[in-house]
């Protein structure tokens, strides 16, 4: 079993071992919940379905998208969100 400390702000550092197990990288986001008197640590996808609604969505009338549209607009969102000046 693997332990983490809690420092005095609060912090607490995600051992490397569970990083790599789960996927938790810089930026991640995590859920704390409780769960039959457990404390229970989950993480979560980066974007949620109302970010990727917007991306695909915000600038269009309603109308129905195909997958392609889905998929490209989706592309395009996550460009832009990462981008560091090289596209």
């Amino acid at each position: 079993m693997v332990q983490s400390k809690v420092t005095s702000q609060g912090q607490i550092s995600v051992p490397l071992d569970a990083r790599r197990r789960f996927g938790i990288a810089p930026g991640s986001v995590v859920e704390w919940s409780e769960e039959n008197g457990k404390l229970i640590v989950r993480r979560l996808g980066h974007y949620d379905s109302e970010q990727i609604h917007q991306a695909i969505f915000a600038d269009r009338k309603k109308t129905i998208a195909t997958v392609a549209d889905v998929k490209q607009g989706i592309r395009q969102y996550v460009k832009k969100q990462h981008a560091r000046g090289r596209y």
